[in-house]
């Protein structure tokens, strides 16, 4: 992953930094607002398992995962850099979701 820096991107109001622990309430409260973990199209994290879903993305050696937040502060999602190949320099984008509010919107 060596190509691959920790960076916080930022664009219209929206921010994307490097997850870590101290987004885990925010998750928690983005994913369970309209209860997103019951839907089997990503990987959400449900009730409690925040922890463990922050735990699994950075222990993973060939993902990079965010923390979405919006222009206040306020976590709204997360999204990845997976599947990264240094060989020929390739990523991609994906475990991707983000809190109702926000669907459908610039984000």
């Amino acid at each position: 992953m060596a190509f691959v820096e920790p960076v916080t991107l930022s664009r219209g109001g929206i921010t994307l930094e490097p997850l870590g622990f101290e987004h885990e309430a925010g998750l928690a409260a983005a994913a369970q607002a309209d209860d997103l973990w019951r839907i089997a199209v990503t990987m959400v994290p449900g009730p409690g398992e925040e922890h463990g879903y922050i735990e699994y993305a950075l222990s993973q050696d060939d993902r990079f995962a965010f923390a979405v937040l919006d222009a206040d502060g306020t976590v709204i999602g997360s999204t990845s850099y997976h599947d990264i190949l240094p060989g020929p320099r390739r990523v991609e984008i994906g475990y991707t979701w983000y809190a109702k509010r926000v669907q459908r919107s610039h984000v």
